[in-house]
């Protein structure tokens, strides 16, 4: 199963549209995955065009995204348990990835998916993958913009990142 993940699209405040080098690649996903600050319900009726598009809520969604959504949740694909969180809270000292640790703290996960910061992070912590896919439109401190591709397969998930420099 190949899964585009997100967050951060800020459409209505940063972007007009979504890169299409992120529409290009999301085109060939089994599901795509946001973690929140859509900003916009846009952002969902483009990726879900693509394919079936699964998210929770920012700190910068408004109330309809919240309540279709959520701000937290455990998804299982492919037999793989993956948390999702947007990441500003609850509030740890150890940073965006802390927070996002610390959301699933006594909850079997096989992966934590998460955004807020802007800034891509991948790594692993007890076993467990953390992820921050980046942003596809705000690369604020950043020296690209960047979204992220998983594959789950045979019990396994690896994930890339895809940098580029153009949110065109």
């Amino acid at each position: 199963m190949k899964v585009g993940v997100v967050s951060d699209t800020h459409l209505s405040s940063r972007a007009k549209g979504l890169p299409s080098v992120l529409m290009e690649e999301f085109s060939k996903v089994d599901m795509i995955l946001h973690l929140g600050d859509w900003v916009s319900l846009e952002i969902y009726d483009l990726l879900a065009g693509l394919a079936p598009v699964e998210g929770i809520a920012g700190n910068n969604d408004g109330y309809e995204i919240i309540q279709r959504f959520g701000e937290s949740k455990i998804v299982t694909l492919e037999g793989m348990r993956i948390g999702m969180i947007h990441g500003h809270a609850p509030y740890s000292r150890k940073g965006t990835d802390g927070n996002a640790l610390l959301a699933f703290e006594g909850q079997e996960v096989d992966c934590i998916l998460f955004g807020h910061s802007h800034q891509p992070l991948m790594r692993r912590e007890n076993g467990i993958l953390l992820f921050n896919p980046g942003s596809p439109t705000d690369k604020r401190r950043e020296k690209q913009y960047s979204f992220g591709l998983m594959d789950i397969e045979d019990g396994k998930i690896t994930a890339r990142h895809v940098f580029y420099d153009s949110r065109d």
